[in-house]
Formats: structure tokens, C-alpha cells, sequence
């Protein structure tokens, strides 16, 4: 004797609601694009996430000529700083004599300080311009940047030497023997303008990058931290709303 059969199961509904679909035709076009497209709330640039990744090229370019431009304007106020150097750097006196058939140059105050006066003036007059620089150059560009501080150091280390070859050329000439002769034997002249401290050189630019930094450091622009914005024990709201209590 055999056990009855178990009728089969019905058929399942086969409605148009459930028929099958092609991939993609249960999305609507607003879905996200996980490539940077409009998503269903908008496009993410609502969200402040910006989809172009080409903005650094163009503003480094920018400082880049910026850069160039303090560069050159700083080295060439080296030429007012010779002039100034010139004019208030003490002059060394010299003397000349005969000895035997031949001119000899000594110092008439072999103990004067008026050669470490010279390089004293022009160090001070390079930290003032340093100063100066920085001041300006920050007034200009307050979100200051590497390229500009870079310029800033560059021109002002050539400002420097060309303020010494300004001051050399300004001053008497360096032919003492040939000025001895001219003035006449025993006669006071002035000895030509002489750095003897060549760090006096990096006085420029060290005072601009200190005041520079120091600057902007105090007085910048400062980035927002995220973080703060919302204090502990307030819910940070994301682009769907706060989160459920």
C-alpha cells in the first residue's frame, strides 16, 4: 500500500510588480555618484567637498610670482641701504708717509674704534631694513606661504650685498697709496669703506625671517578646527539630519 502523493505547491503569483528588470531600472538617477556627481540631496559642493582637484596648480603658481616679485623688490632697496651706510659710517683717518723712496699708509689713531663703527652702522641699518621688509611684506600677504618667506631670505641676503658694493663704490677710492700721494705727505684722509665683519651680510635676512614668522604666528589667519565647533555634548548634525535621540 502506497502513501498518497503530496499535491505540488501553487503557483507563485507572477504579478507585474515582481517581474524581473534589467539592472539599474529599480535606481533612480538621483543615486549617488561615488565620482564627485550630484547624489540624491544635491551636489556634494553643498556639503563643502569640492570635486575639483586642480586648485593647488593655479595658487602655487600665484605665490610662486609673488614670491618673485618681493624677491627682486627687497634686493634692489639694498641700493638705498648702501647709501645710507655711506653716509653715516664713520671715516677711518689714514696718513701717509715716505719712507725711504716709497709711500707707506698707516692709521693715525692706532687705537680708534671707527672701523668697528663701520661695520656696527651697516649691521644696524640691515636690521632695520630687515625689519622693515618683514613688516611690509606682511601687510601685503597676511597668509604669508613658504615661496614668500623664501623670497623674503633671498632678497634680503642680496640686498645686502648690494648695499656693500653701493657703500665701496660711494666711499674713497681703494687705492690708498695713490690718495696719499695726492693729498700730500702727513695729510689726514679718509680709508675706503670697508665691511670687515661679512656675517653683517645675513643681519637682513635673518631680522626678516624672524619678524616675518613672529608676525604672522600672532597676527595670521588660523585655520578652523573642526573639532571645535561643536563642544562635547551637542550632536554634530551630518548632511541627513541629526542623529536619532
Amino acid at each position: 500500500m502506497t502513501a498518497p502523493l503530496t499535491p505540488p505547491p501553487p503557483p507563485r503569483d507572477q504579478s507585474s510588480n515582481q517581474a524581473w528588470r534589467p539592472p539599474g531600472a529599480g535606481h533612480t538617477a538621483s543615486a549617488p555618484d561615488p565620482y564627485g556627481g550630484p547624489g540624491p540631496h544635491g551636489s556634494p559642493d553643498a556639503y563643502g567637498i569640492s570635486g575639483s582637484y586642480g586648485q593647488d596648480g593655479p595658487g602655487m603658481k600665484t605665490e610662486v610670482r609673488e614670491a618673485a616679485v618681493v624677491g627682486v623688490l627687497v634686493a634692489l632697496g639694498g641700493a638705498l641701504l648702501g647709501v645710507l651706510w655711506w653716509w653715516l659710517a664713520p671715516s677711518v683717518p689714514l696718513v701717509g708717509d715716505v719712507v725711504g723712496k716709497s709711500w707707506v699708509v698707516y692709521f693715525k689713531e692706532t687705537e680708534g674704534e671707527q672701523a668697528i663703527g663701520v661695520d656696527g652702522t651697516f649691521t644696524l641699518l640691515a636690521l632695520a631694513f630687515g625689519l622693515v621688509s618683514a613688516v611690509a611684506v606682511f601687510l601685503w600677504r597676511r597668509r604669508g606661504g613658504v615661496p614668500l618667506v623664501v623670497a623674503l631670505a633671498v632678497g634680503g641676503f642680496l640686498g645686502s650685498l648690494l648695499a656693500w658694493r653701493v657703500g665701496v663704490w660711494l666711499g674713497p677710492t681703494g687705492d690708498v697709496i695713490a690718495h696719499a700721494k695726492d693729498v700730500g705727505r702727513g695729510v689726514t684722509f679718509s680709508a675706503p669703506l670697508k665691511l670687515g665683519a661679512k656675517g653683517a651680510w645675513l643681519a637682513w635676512p635673518l631680522a626678516a625671517l624672524m619678524v616675518h614668522l613672529g608676525l604672522t604666528g600672532l597676527f595670521g589667519p588660523r585655520e578652523v578646527d573642526p573639532y571645535q565647533q561643536h563642544p562635547q555634548g551637542q550632536p554634530q548634525q551630518g548632511p541627513y539630519g541629526p542623529p536619532p535621540a
